[in-house]
């Protein structure tokens, strides 16, 4: 198969939002307009059984949050569509974080009656840093919600970003009658009560001062020929350029639970959106275009199917062809390795792949070689920038609930570190283990999954600390004088480097002015 024409049928994104905007249920709708499912499922709900696809483990589906990104890969109008659904709560703010470094564009989804909030920010700032096209789908217009024209003010003055709306909403809230295309010059119409399944009608309307108008959608067709010609007005036309250069964020609307506006958003999205991009490298930029094989891992997960035990790192191919069976160079290891059932995704269903192109994501099974950051080549030494790991704000100590399950503990606290949903510190004065993440909500999710998936218990025992910051010096006599002097707050990271767990901000102040010598890191590369 033609490389060059691979990499450009292909189209990898992340689905990023605020908790509760609607992301899953939009990414669940995406799937069900792109035909890689049939009945599409509810992230909480009490009529619909059917739990999101996306959200595969047990206690996403208690919750009703996402806690972890997941993968969903399906063809559409001969495009390979690779879609990452990522956890919206702050406290799982890392993996979304890293899980942008894999993709090529982003899908910002907002509540139209919350607008911006905060974490939509964090998010944006992310996508900003590394000029990744955003597309912006206002949820929940089928709901009483900000006036439209506010809502483009607010995402321009909020999110630093000029927006185009592509799609208008004909009325909002309980009078909400479907979206008109601006981009294709359709009149999206739907009536399904059903929303499970697709069922829609469109009108396409060249002229939307035809009368014909007004018998599709009564007394509210003069609200908007006003409004369009208000928008057509105030906004240039849509400038796929300036989409991905970063500068332009398409805005559409609609109500991804009800099926409204999904459609119109899927089609755009594949006419414009980037096929994968060049990726920095610590030597070089690499074109997904050359021949040979570079990839990164960027997620690790355990126990994507609990009965197997099976682990697997999540590899984002940046250029040349990923074959099955074919040796290839693990960079920070030194060794080359075989993978004999590479898979693609679909959340948690997994199905083997002979060969994979640059923007797929493939899951290799990992015995514990592999750590986040990782890369892959056919023999060139490089390493992928910009892969962040995040210097915890909350901190635990972690003991064994059950003696006669040390073994479990153990294997389970070990894995899930790996995973990047926290990490692992170990005091060099006592040698107690010390988990920290960056919200709380991460302690409840690694103690239900060290009890489901390992059979294994664990305790929580309160300790304060500030900030867990590593430290480097070249010099040597200051470096061993900070760790005498510290030695009741140092520790070792799950990889050996040195910690220092500062117990308030002033201490941490105090050390930085007495050592200048030594360099303090909030954030480590992977």
């Amino acid at each position: 198969m033609d490389l060059s024409k691979e990499v450009m049928r292909r189209r990898t994104f992340a689905v990023i939002a605020h908790p509760d905007g609607g992301k899953t249920t939009l990414t669940e709708k995406l799937l069900l307009f792109g035909g890689a499912i049939h009945v599409a499922g509810a992230v909480k709900s009490n009529k619909i059984k059917k739990g999101a696809t996306s959200d595969f483990m047990e206690i996403e589906r208690q919750r009703g949050i996402s806690v972890a990104t997941s993968v969903m890969g399906f063809e559409y109008n001969g495009l390979q569509i690779n879609i990452l659904d990522t956890p919206g709560h702050e406290d799982f703010a890392e993996d979304t974080y890293r899980t942008l470094t894999a993709v090529d564009s982003a899908i910002v989804v907002i509540d139209a009656a919350k607008g911006v909030e905060s974490q939509t920010r964090k998010l944006m700032n992310v996508c900003r840093m590394r000029n990744t096209p955003v597309m912006v789908f206002v949820n929940k217009c089928d709901r009483e919600g900000k006036d439209p024209f506010d809502l483009l003010s607010e995402l321009e003055n909020e999110l630093h970003v000029k927006t185009i709306p592509l799609t208008w909403p004909v009325s909002m809230g309980a009078t909400f009658k479907g979206v008109y295309s601006l981009y294709r010059k359709k009149l999206n119409l739907f009536s399904s009560h059903d929303k499970q399944h697709v069922d829609n009608s469109t009108v396409e309307f060249s002229d939307i001062a035809s009368p014909e108008l007004e018998s599709y959608i009564d007394k509210f067709a003069a609200k908007l020929r006003e409004d369009v010609e208000l928008l057509q007005g105030v906004y240039p036309s849509f400038g796929v350029s300036d989409y991905l250069s970063g500068e332009v964020a398409p805005v559409f609307f609609g109500s991804a639970l009800n099926n409204f506006g999904v459609q119109e958003l899927l089609e755009t999205f594949c006419d414009v959106a980037p096929y994968p991009r060049p990726m920095r490298t610590d030597t070089r930029t690499v074109d997904p275009f050359e021949e040979k094989l570079t990839g990164f891992v960027f997620k690790i997960h355990a126990n994507m199917d609990p009965n197997h035990r099976d682990r697997l790192a999540f590899l984002k191919i940046c250029s040349g062809t990923f074959e099955r069976n074919k040796a290839y160079l693990h960079v920070r290891h030194g060794k080359q390795l075989r993978f004999s059932s590479p898979s693609a995704f679909m959340a948690e269903k997994k199905t083997v792949v002979d060969v994979a192109y640059p923007g797929d994501i493939v899951g290799l099974h990992d015995t514990g070689s592999f750590k986040i950051g990782d890369t892959l080549t056919e023999g060139e030494k490089m390493n992928f920038k910009g892969i962040p790991s995040f210097s915890p704000e909350m901190f635990r100590y972690i003991d064994n609930a059950d003696p006669m399950k040390a073994k479990q503990l153990a294997k389970g606290v070990d894995q899930l570190m790996d995973e990047g949903v926290a990490q692992l510190f170990t005091s060099t004065l006592n040698g107690r283990k010390i988990i920290g993440t960056v919200g709380a909500l991460q302690f409840e999710v690694i103690e239900y999954r060290l009890e489901h998936e390992y059979g294994a218990k664990c305790r929580w025992e309160p300790i304060s600390l500030h900030k867990a910051c590593w430290i480097e010096s070249d010099d040597r006599a200051q470096l061993a004088d900070f760790t005498l002097r510290k030695h009741v707050n140092m520790a070792k990271d799950k990889h050996g480097r040195d910690v220092f767990l500062a117990d308030s901000s002033y201490a941490l102040q105090m050390a930085q002015d007495k050592f200048p010598a030594i360099k303090f890191y909030f954030t480590s590369e992977h």
